[in-house]
C-alpha cells in the first residue's frame, strides 16, 4: 500500500493545480453585457389562437375523420419533400448545412438557425469520441454507443423538422398554405395549428418555441425511453456524469462586445443541460438557448458572421483552431502529458486533435422510425407556450476551459492509476 501511495504522489499536486486554475477562471469570469437584452415574446393572443387549433386536432382525431384524398400534384409535393430530407438526412454535415440554407432562404424561421447551430454543437461532440482526449478515457464499444445515440437524436429530429421547413418554403413559392400535408409526412398534428397560425400572423418566436416542444417530445419515446439506448448510453455511470465528458453543453462562438482584449478567438454563449432524462428541462434548455440566441444581439450577430465565414466540418478548429486541430500532431498512443494552460496551450505543446466528422465515422443509413403522434393533450405542451427571458450570464468560455482540463487531469490520473496496477 505504502508503494500506491508512493506512486500517486504526484496526483495531489495536479488537484491543486487544476482547482487554483478554477479560481483563477472564476475571478476573471464576470464580464459586462453591452447592449439590450430582449425577452423572447409569446403573445396571449397566439396562445389562445393554438389553443383552440389544438382542441379542433384532437376532436378530429377523437372522431375518426379521415382527411381527403391528395391530388396528384400534393403527392408529388410530398414525395419530393420526402426524397431531399433522405438524401440531406446523410450525416451531421448534411444536416447542418441543410439548416443553414433554410435560414439563408427564410430569416423569419429562427428554428433553422437554432437548429444549424446546436447541430454544430452535436457534430463537434461526435468528433470528440475519436479526437484527442475522450479516447483515453472510454472504451471503442463506449464510442460507438455514443456516438449510435447523438446521430440518432440528431437524425430523428432532422427527420422530423426539416419536412416542415420545406413545406413552408414550397407555401411561399406557391403563395398557398400547404399545412394540410403535414399528416401525409408523418409530423404530429400538434404543429398543424402551428404553421397555419404563422403562415397568417409571422411570429417566429411562438414558431420557434412550438418546434422546440415538438422535436423533445418527438424523441421522448424514440430516445430516452428507449430501452436499447438507455442500457447502452443513459443509465451508464459514464453517461451520468457527462459532465466530464463534455456532452452536455452548448456553446455559440461569439465575440463580446464588453472584451477588449480583441482575442482572435471567439467566446462560447450558452448553457449547461443538467438532466437530460427529463422532458421538461431539454424543452426550457432549448428554450433558453434560442433566448441567448436571438435575445442577445451580440450573440446573434457574431453567430451569423460565424456560420456564413465557417463550413461546418465537425471539428472544433471550426471555432477554436489555437487549441485544435484537424491533423494530428502527436502519435495516438504516446503517453498524455497535460498541455492547457487556462485558456491556452503550454509552451511547445501540440494543439489537440479534433478530426472531420467525415474522415472518422462514415454514413449510416437511419434506421426506421417508430410511428406514433406524442400530441394526445393539450394542457400539458402549452405549459410551455410562454415568454422568455435571456439567461444571465450566458457566457460559457470559462467552463468550457475548465472542462477540458478536467479532462485532461482525469487522463492523468487515469495513466497514474493505470501504471500502479501494474
Amino acid at each position: 500500500m505504502k508503494g500506491v501511495l508512493s506512486k500517486m504522489r504526484g496526483l495531489p499536486n495536479a488537484v491543486a493545480q487544476l482547482f487554483k486554475q478554477q479560481a483563477s477562471l472564476l475571478l476573471h469570469s464576470t464580464a459586462k453585457i453591452v447592449g439590450p437584452l430582449e425577452e423572447i415574446p409569446v403573445t396571449t393572443a397566439f396562445i389562445g389562437r393554438l389553443e383552440k387549433g389544438l382542441k379542433h386536432q384532437l376532436d378530429l382525431h377523437q372522431s375518426g375523420v379521415v382527411s381527403a384524398p391528395l391530388s396528384t400534384d400534393e403527392r408529388a409535393i410530398v414525395h419530393r419533400i420526402k426524397e431531399r430530407t433522405q438524401r440531406e438526412n446523410r450525416n451531421n454535415v448534411t444536416r447542418t448545412n441543410a439548416y443553414w440554407s433554410c435560414y439563408q432562404d427564410h430569416p423569419e424561421l429562427h428554428w433553422a438557425l437554432l437548429a444549424h447551430m446546436v447541430s454544430r454543437n452535436g457534430g463537434w461532440c461526435m468528433t470528440d469520441l475519436r479526437g484527442e482526449l475522450l479516447p483515453h478515457l472510454i472504451s471503442n464499444e463506449m464510442a460507438q454507443h455514443l456516438f449510435a445515440f447523438l446521430e440518432r437524436a440528431n437524425g430523428l429530429i432532422f427527420q422530423d423538422a426539416y419536412p416542415q421547413l420545406l413545406l413552408y418554403g414550397e407555401s411561399k413559392k406557391r403563395k398557398m398554405s400547404l399545412f394540410h400535408l403535414l399528416p401525409h409526412m408523418d409530423i404530429s398534428s400538434w404543429m398543424v395549428p402551428v404553421w397555419s397560425d404563422f403562415w397568417t400572423n409571422q411570429e417566429s418566436a411562438a414558431l420557434t418555441i412550438a418546434l422546440i416542444v415538438n422535436e423533445q417530445n418527438y424523441i421522448e419515446q424514440r430516445i430516452v425511453k428507449n430501452k436499447q439506448i438507455q442500457q447502452n448510453v443513459l443509465n451508464t455511470p459514464l453517461f451520468k456524469t457527462q459532465a466530464w465528458l463534455q456532452l452536455n453543453q452548448i456553446g455559440f462562438p461569439f465575440f463580446p462586445a464588453s472584451d477588449q482584449t480583441h482575442a482572435p478567438q471567439p467566446h462560447l454563449a450558452g448553457l449547461i443541460l443538467e438532466n437530460f432524462a427529463s422532458l421538461t428541462e431539454r424543452i426550457e434548455f432549448g428554450k433558453s438557448l434560442y433566448a441567448i440566441l436571438f435575445g442577445a444581439p451580440e450573440v446573434l450577430q457574431s453567430v451569423l458572421r460565424f456560420a456564413a465565414a465557417t463550413p461546418h466540418t465537425g471539428s472544433r478548429s471550426d471555432y477554436w483552431p489555437h487549441l485544435f486541430a484537424q491533423i494530428r500532431k502527436t502519435p495516438p498512443d504516446m503517453k498524455y502529458q497535460e498541455r492547457l494552460d487556462g485558456s491556452a496551450l503550454k509552451k511547445g505543446t501540440q494543439p489537440f486533435y479534433s478530426p472531420k466528422l467525415t474522415s472518422v465515422w462514415p454514413d449510416r443509413s437511419l434506421a426506421p422510425v417508430e410511428p406514433g403522434d406524442w400530441f394526445t393533450s393539450v394542457k400539458e405542451p402549452l405549459v410551455h407556450m410562454r415568454s422568455i427571458p435571456v439567461p444571465i450570464p450566458y457566457d460559457l468560455t470559462k467552463e468550457v476551459y475548465f472542462g477540458l482540463s478536467k479532462i485532461e487531469l482525469g487522463i492523468v490520473a487515469a495513466q497514474a492509476i493505470k501504471k500502479v496496477i501494474r
